[in-house]
């Protein structure tokens, strides 16, 4: 990993916000803190209502905390609109950020990207979860499609210029990233983002891969997103 010191001047002035939206989140929090805490970077946490003490459990680990009303969309627009970064990362509280992520980000910026994401990698040593994170991956690449629990980033530029996430109920990652190609060039970062395979662990495998792409469809297909949601189960 290099240094943030021995990075170009102009790397370096490139500010990092790392925005975090958090719902009843205190069992896995501790986890994010350790992977957060030598990051270079203005951390947002932004709570949409939690009542398992996650915000008490925030603010004790020094991260600044603010208070949203509740859905990913509406919490990230919040954070947003207070943080100071030239780059802003979107990053979902059951996934890690890899090594060097920071770094990897200013340099995909310089290079004349306006934002991208991470590959995926879920935190199961079961072969078929394995298939599973490296099928998200490739069709993210193949796509220019991410998903949240990619760690999207975008420069503040290019959010501004699209009017920040439309607020709807699901797949607020996937709009932002269909509008974000049509204004500059997208990334797949790599060393891949470790994400939480808990959803698939608890509803099952084949059931939340079909149950996805059934509702991407639909999604791609016109079906709004409110009435799609009372399909989509848990998704946090």
């Amino acid at each position: 990993m290099i240094g943030f010191n021995k990075l170009p001047k102009g790397l370096r002035d490139m500010r990092v916000s790392i925005i975090i939206p958090i719902l009843d989140e205190a069992s896995i929090l501790p986890r994010l803190f350790e992977n957060l805490q030598s990051l270079a970077a203005e951390i947002i946490f932004v709570d949409g209502g939690s009542t398992d003490g996650s915000t008490t459990l925030v603010c004790d680990a020094g991260y600044h905390c603010s208070e949203a009303s509740v859905g990913r969309a509406i919490q990230m627009n919040a954070g947003a609109a207070i943080a100071g970064g030239d780059i802003l990362l979107f990053h979902h509280a059951d996934s890690l950020l890899p090594r060097g992520c920071l770094n990897s980000v200013r340099r995909a910026i310089e290079n004349g990207c306006v934002g991208g994401s991470f590959r995926l990698q879920l935190d199961t040593s079961r072969p078929l979860l394995r298939v599973v994170g490296f099928m998200i991956t490739l069709r993210s690449r193949l796509a220019g499609v991410s998903t949240g629990d990619q760690g999207m980033f975008l420069t503040r530029a290019a959010f501004d210029e699209l009017g920040g996430f439309t607020e709807q109920p699901i797949f607020e990652d996937v709009d932002m990233s269909l509008r974000l190609q049509s204004i500059g060039r997208v990334c797949q970062l790599c060393p891949p983002m470790l994400t939480s395979s808990r959803r698939w662990e608890t509803q099952g495998v084949y059931r939340t891969v079909f149950r996805m792409w059934a509702l991407r469809a639909l999604y791609y297909a016109g079906v709004s997103p409110k009435r799609l949601t009372r399909y989509y189960g848990n998704s946090r």
